[in-house]
């Protein structure tokens, strides 16, 4: 059974059930595993034959033992992707002799977030009504999590929703995704401030107590270990039908929050034969400087086409410095305290060069994401969004030797921004026809300062919580 333990040291041995219902630790870091399972060749090839149901309860069962059975898995995986669009759940399409395109947009909100957050909802559901709780799940979104999460949690009798997205600077279908959703368990709040702002204003709310106590506060960001557990299924599921594990793969990830990528180191440190992976942002750049030169400094957030990524403090990049800092949860502690005071710290050359053998970054400039959009789209007749535009021009900076696929993730629907995509294409993306008339409907939500009280007396107000 894998127990779990914080990054910052302050908590060891806790179960599945309660890392998932707590989303990130008391002492302020998040949960990752006290041990990694590992799967062996044998193993990886016998998986090739599994559908991604199968595969997911395979890959999940180790991490959620004495919580949910591998049947139990397997039936709410059935039932989650079996809603989503396309036969193959995230089919791989090659765009060239290496390069490859995992599209992971095929879920209800046309974002790859919908693989973990349709999971995470039939999980809270099943564990709430066991244990006969109500949680308020609390979270920060750039456009995409929080669309996923209001879809998934919508209308759940145990779980109240909170979500904050940075006024102005998510897209309008992304937008309208979360906010044309009337559920009485539903909170939209748009706060004027970035998306950092909404994420250190969640960061606060869970470092209040008493606060967190009285609303029994959750996560579903991609803090949530639970999310990056779910999220690992895809890498194994795209290289094994490529071959793996008798050829390796590379992975190039578009991310922001570090969350995606992370869930690609995860497969890897289950044993999933990875030779590379690579990092890809845009002009909010703190990750692709990190793995140039091993210092990790934030700068102010930059507006681009690709909103999702416009993030300059990756949560989830403390769950990797815990694996750079030698399992050292006081040496993480040191990082975190550095960076919350002077807005960077730097890793030794050692740890750095330890990651930087098959870990790359790489960034894009708004030209060059247009310009892949266009260029993409010419020569292979695929539409693809800003984020993955990202991601493929990054993945041509960084190509593994020749015969090892690398595998660009495709993370959102064109459709989803679709200014963007007729700008560097001429083409206006559709939308698929059941969110034909998103655009008309009526949208509930609330304005919000960058303050912190004020948030916290809209979200007791709005669900009655004395």
């Amino acid at each position: 059974m894998t127990g779990y333990k914080s990054t910052r040291g302050g908590i060891d041995g806790r179960d599945f059930e309660s890392v998932l219902l707590a989303g990130l630790a008391e002492d302020g870091g998040l949960f990752v595993p006290a041990a990694w399972p590992r799967f062996s060749a044998a193993d990886l090839r016998r998986m090739r034959a599994m559908t991604y149901p199968e595969l997911a309860a395979e890959v999940l069962a180790p991490f959620t033992e004495g919580c949910f059975t591998r049947a139990d898995l397997l039936e709410m995986a059935s039932a989650v992707y079996g809603r989503f669009d396309h036969p193959a759940v995230a089919p791989l399409k090659q765009l060239d002799t290496d390069l490859w395109l995992l599209e992971l947009f095929h879920g209800p909100t046309l974002a790859f977030k919908d693989f973990a957050m349709q999971l995470l909802a039939e999980m809270f559901d099943r564990v709430l009504t066991r244990r006969g709780e109500t949680i308020t799940i609390v979270g920060a979104t750039s456009g995409d999590t929080g669309a996923a999460a209001v879809q998934a949690f919508a209308g759940k009798s145990q779980v109240r929703v909170a979500m904050l997205h940075p006024e102005g600077r998510i897209s309008p279908v992304q937008r309208r995704q979360m906010t044309t959703i009337l559920a009485d368990n539903v909170l939209n709040i748009a706060l004027a401030g970035t998306f950092d702002d909404c994420q250190d204003l969640v960061k606060a709310m869970f470092a209040d107590q008493p606060f967190r106590t009285r609303i029994n506060m959750s996560a579903v960001n991609s803090i949530n270990w639970a999310r990056i557990a779910a999220q690992s299924v895809y890498y194994f599921w795209a290289a094994l039908r490529l071959g793996a594990p008798d050829r390796p793969s590379a992975f190039c990830v578009p991310t922001g929050n570090f969350g995606n990528v992370y869930a690609g180191w995860a497969a890897r440190q289950m044993g999933l034969p990875i030779e590379q992976l690579t990092v890809a942002t845009n002009a909010n750049d703190i990750l692709a400087r990190f793995f140039e030169g091993g210092v990790y400094a934030k700068d102010g957030v930059v507006p681009t086409m690709s909103p999702s990524m416009d993030i300059q403090v990756a949560s989830n990049f403390e769950r990797l410095l815990l694996d750079l800092e030698g399992n050292d949860a006081g040496g993480v502690r040191r990082r975190m305290a550095s960076f919350a005071q002077s807005g960077e710290f730097e890793v030794d050359h050692g740890s750095l060069e330890r990651v930087s053998t098959f870990m790359k970054g790489g960034s894009a400039s708004e030209r060059a994401t247009a310009a892949m959009i266009a260029n993409t789209h010419e020569r292979t007749g695929e539409l693809v969004d800003p984020h993955t535009a990202v991601a493929l021009h990054v993945a041509e900076l960084h190509m593994p030797p020749k015969g090892v696929p690398m595998i660009s993730l495709s993370t959102a629907h064109p459709a989803k921004f679709p200014d963007a995509v007729a700008t560097a294409s001429g083409i206006h993306p559709a939308l698929p026809p059941r969110y034909a008339h998103l655009m008309d409907l009526p949208e509930s939500t609330v304005t919000a300062g960058n303050d912190l009280r004020e948030v916290e007396t809209l979200i007791t107000e709005r669900f009655s919580i004395s």
